[in-house]
């Protein structure tokens, strides 16, 4: 039988950790009950050696969790408990995130390959402050009281726990993700079957650890680390399962509603991919632009699923703005996650790796320029330093496909018009940002853009108590924010009659 912990060293820090490696279930970390052998093997991305090996979670793993997170549902959690008590744990929750900061960053960092300073200052600060968001949120999910008729009867509205929810988080922003599902779902009063991706399970599996440390029931979150084709289809397919939370891929995504569909009809929320656009208009602060554009896009290296990764900047202005664009993204640093000048690290696999090189040399290929990057390095590590093109067309690869790497494919525009045109011309409808110093035109071009989050002279950053989610094939439903309760409650209207008396027969 594997081991259920593993001891490793993080070298940077000559700091000693014992990493929990199975499943969690009923807040203890347990063996695979039908395949405790299969492993997963995960990666450092920056040195492509081995980090350490984790359980992987079976179908009947997954069964076994469905039905601990049921019982906790029925009887410690959902309905059982107030939400002051919900609020208290999940505040408690975060102060532990809190305590261990630096070590989970640390992790994340060896595990997902994001620098260091990143994930412990933006992505677990984020993450900290978004449980205590949704902690103030526990007492305060309300209904509404309806007149039907004063003399005789009432109407309210119960918003419950929607119940069990199976939660399926990807490899770009791990500790983000998790929270970003844990959050709301357990203000509301749900309990929790987490499938992490396999890339980048073993934040979840120490936030697991503090799930148990700060209180939590046994069985409100179990963490099954699983293949997606595996884990992920059997929760999506799940017949107690009453919803499901996915972040990654479309392609994915199909999958996963596709199995709600067939199954029980399950409450489905996606948040998916995209290829989201920027505008530069020539009225714009065009230092302050290069600098959103390069963030847009170059962000966590490109591997974010809101990246600005289509650019149209305004004809009048475009050479100039190339050339500052170009000498910002030359400026930063892609580099082992723990050098404090890295500002961006590897790729997150191999796969990954080969993904985004394809995409770059097909831009070659159908004849766009290369102004910027597009050169392998030499060595160890899944590096690929910013990378962008110029004199692109609408039907190139690299302008339609969405690439998940540190690739900014640029156009021009003449008119307003025409920049809308262009930003609204893809499948995907997730972000988009402009820039420009003309009030109005920034209204107008705000309401014209199709996404569900628009930045205007900013890009990139989110607040947790702001909604976040896509139109069109970027997705269905809202993170973060009030709207992202509706996601784990299920209303409920009860119809009260005290005065009315009903006559017999009709």
């Amino acid at each position: 039988m594997a081991s259920l912990s593993t001891r490793i060293v993080i070298r940077a820090t000559n700091r000693e950790l014992d990493i929990p490696t199975g499943l969690f279930i009923n807040n203890e970390f347990v063996p695979s009950a039908d395949s405790p052998n299969d492993l997963i093997h995960l990666v450092n991305p920056a040195t492509e050696e081995t980090i350490c090996s984790v359980a992987a979670g079976s179908v009947k793993d997954i069964d076994i969790a469905v039905a601990a997170a049921r019982k906790a549902f029925n009887t410690t959690w959902g309905k059982n408990v107030t939400g002051f008590e919900r609020s208290k744990l999940l505040n408690k929750l975060a102060d532990l995130i809190e305590r261990d900061q630096d070590i989970l960053a640390e992790v994340e960092s060896l595990n997902n390959g994001k620098p260091f300073k990143i994930a412990r200052d933006f992505d677990i600060g984020d993450s900290i402050q978004c449980l205590r968001y949704y902690a103030g949120w526990a007492d305060k999910i309300t209904g509404q009281t309806i007149e039907v008729d004063n003399k005789t009867k009432l109407a309210f509205t119960r918003h419950d726990p929607i119940g069990v929810c199976g939660q399926i988080i990807p490899w770009n922003y791990p500790i983000n993700m998790w929270a970003w599902k844990v959050g709301p779902a357990l203000a509301c009063g749900c309990t929790i079957v987490m499938k992490p991706s396999e890339l980048t399970p073993l934040t979840a599996l120490m936030l697991s650890k503090l799930i148990a440390e700060a209180g939590f029931p046994p069985g409100v979150v179990n963490t099954i680390p699983s293949l997606g084709s595996v884990g992920g289809a059997a929760l999506s397919a799940h017949m107690d399962v009453d919803k499901v939370a996915f972040t990654g891929s479309t392609v994915t995504g199909r999958k996963v509603m596709e199995a709600a569909a067939k199954s029980n009809l399950k409450k489905v929320s996606l948040e998916l991919g995209g290829k989201s656009p920027q505008l530069v208009f020539e009225s714009a602060d065009l230092e302050q632009a290069a600098n959103w554009a390069c963030l847009g896009v170059l962000y966590n290296t490109g591997q974010d699923c809101t990246a600005g990764s289509r650019l149209y900047v305004q004809d009048t202005i475009y050479d100039k703005f190339v050339s500052l664009l170009v000498s910002k993204a030359k400026e930063l640093v892609i580099g082992d996650g723990f050098d404090e000048k890295s500002g961006g690290g590897p790729l997150v696999s191999k796969t990954q790796f080969d993904k985004v090189w394809r995409y770059i040399e097909s831009g070659r290929a159908q004849g766009a320029k290369v102004a910027l990057g597009g050169q392998k390095r030499p060595g160890k590590g899944f590096f690929v330093d910013p990378t962008i093109f110029t004199d692109i067309d609408a039907n190139m690869d690299i302008v339609r496909d969405e690439i998940f790497g540190p690739v900014l494919a640029v156009g021009r525009f003449k008119t307003e018009e025409e920049g809308i045109s262009l930003a609204n011309d893809t499948s995907y409808g997730l972000g988009a940002g402009l820039h420009s110093n003309d009030a109005n035109q920034c209204m107008r071009v705000s309401s014209a853009l199709e996404a569900g989050t628009v930045w205007v002279n900013q890009y990139n950053l989110l607040n947790n108590n702001v909604p976040f989610g896509g139109k069109k094939q970027s997705g269905i439903g809202r993170e973060l924010g009030s709207y992202a309760l509706d996601e784990y409650t299920s209303v409920k209207a009860v119809h009260w009659n005290f005065g009315e008396k009903l006559d017999w027969p009709l």
